[in-house]
Formats: structure tokens, sequence, C-alpha cells
């Protein structure tokens, strides 16, 4: 079967796009994983997938896979994309697009100057829906990670981090650091990642607050690593930065693939989320 795809980015965080409106393809999970090889195939950090919607209240149905086959429940930074790609593709002459997710739905639009403004509705904070094991809910919670190899009687040592858990669509655990450019994100990120107290897992976004209105971060993400950048990550960072009023509503976030314009009024306001998306290049390939 010929499987047509287009490549595309948005700031480093890179993507393959499937039309699956035009396109009758069934996509299983290896097949997923093949794809997303940087040797052996395409390469990506997730496949985003085009279908009509369930819901005749959306334009599109909007699914994405990691590059381990797992499926994700949201992507900013893909969302910027998906708009870039179905306007290219003619799939609709609209400049705000409705999309359905499997955690609900997100309402982009496209800029004059090109850029896509995201809104990526209210964080959740309670516990049971990040999910995150808690007894009360509160802005801060401290980690034991086992940071060494575990032994019979447990760990040999503990390593205790200070965590602030927010659901941006996808459940993410933010740390503030001094340096994000020296923070453990190889060795930390998957501890945390993997903590119990996550059952379903967890993003981890270390930040470096430049100023009330900057911040530097860096995203270890569920099913992929470390990534050049990661929208609703730095939403999160952002929801995270507020709460502990370190931050204003209105935050530049540099990731090392380029900038976002996160602004969050706080409570329940909608997060909106301002950036770019690229196109790098079309292809086919026999599936």
């Amino acid at each position: 079967m010929l499987l047509r795809f287009t490549k595309m980015h948005g700031l480093g965080n890179d993507f393959v796009l499937l039309d699956l409106i035009s396109q009758n393809i069934h996509i299983r999970e290896d097949q997923i994983r093949a794809l997303g090889d940087r040797r052996t195939g395409i390469g990506f950090d997730q496949l985003l997938l085009v279908e009509p919607p369930r819901n005749p209240q959306f334009d599109f149905r909007y699914r994405i896979y990691n590059a381990d086959g797992s499926e994700a429940q949201q992507c900013g930074n893909g969302a910027r994309c998906f708009v870039r790609f179905v306007r290219d593709r003619g799939l609709t002459t609209k400049t705000e697009v409705s999309l359905e997710t499997n955690t609900g739905g997100i309402r982009c639009k496209l800029e004059r100057d090109g850029n896509i403004t995201v809104n990526m509705g209210p964080p959740s904070l309670a516990p049971e829906q990040i999910p995150f094991i808690a007894e009360l809910p509160r802005i801060q919670y401290e980690l034991e990670l086992c940071s060494s190899s575990l032994s019979h009687m447990g760990c040999d040592q503990v390593e205790r981090v200070c965590i602030t858990p927010v659901n941006i669509g996808n459940p993410h655990a933010v740390l503030t650091v001094p340096d994000v450019d020296q923070a453990p994100l190889a060795r930390l990120g998957p501890l945390i990642q993997k903590h119990p107290r996550f059952p379903e897992s967890v993003n981890v976004g270390f930040m470096e607050v430049v100023s009330r209105t900057k911040i530097k971060l860096r995203v270890f993400e569920r099913g992929v690593g470390e990534t050049r950048a990661c929208g609703s990550g730095a939403c999160a960072a952002v929801v995270a930065g507020r709460l502990q009023g370190i931050l204003d509503d209105q935050v530049e976030v540099s990731l090392p693939g380029g900038k976002l314009e996160i602004t969050w009024g706080g409570d329940n306001a909608d997060i909106m989320m301002v950036g770019s998306a690229c196109r790098v290049f079309e292809g086919r390939l026999q599936l």
C-alpha cells in the first residue's frame, strides 16, 4: 500500500502527518514504531492522524501517536502543524479550526502573520484529574525517587524533588531548576515519568525562571524522551509558575527549538499558545 505523508515541525518538535480523509489506511502499532525510527524509517516525535470528526460540531478529529507506538492525548505543537497541514492540503479554507481529541476539543486560529494560536482550554489541577495520587490538593508536592538500583530492602538511595502536577489534556510534572542547561533531565526525567504516584505516567518539564515574563524550559515526554519543544509542556510550566506566584499572566517560553507565547489568566481561564508551524517535505512510501 502506497502511503502519502508530510513531515512538519513546530520549533523542532517534529511530526509526520497522514491525511486519512482522502487515504483509507489503518496504521498498526508496529508500523508506527517502524515509521518513527530515525535510522530506518522517516523519524518523528509524534505521528499525527487527520480524520473526519465523530462529533459534527468539530472540523476534524486529531489523533496523536508517540514514536514508540503509544497513543498520546494532547500535543500543542502538533495542533499548530495540524492546522497548517489541513490548510495547505486544501482540506479546509477556514482560518479558525476546531479539533476533536480523545480528551475533548481545542480551537485553533491561523493569524495574519502566519503564526497559529491554539486555545488549549483550562488546566486541570485536581489530583484525580491529572491523574496523580495525593491525599490533598496542593500546588507543590515532594516526590521520593529511587536514584540508584533496587535492592531487596527497597531503594539503595532516595532523592527528593519538588514538582507541580498539571493536566493540559495530558499529564505534566513541572520542576523549577536554577539552570535548565545543567538540569539532570536524562537521569530524573525517566524516574519521575514512571513514578508510581502517576498511574498513567507523566511528561516532565524542567523550568528555569529568567523573569516574571520569561522562562527557559526542557521537557522529557512520555513515549519519546527529550524533545526540542513541547507546547502542552510550555503551558503546564506557565500554569505551575503562576500558581506559585513567580510568573505573570503572559510569558515567553524559550525551548531548545524556539519560543512560544503562553497566556493564562488563572482559575478556569483558557490557556492560549501562539507559535509557528513549518512544513519540511512530502513523500510517499510503501507500507
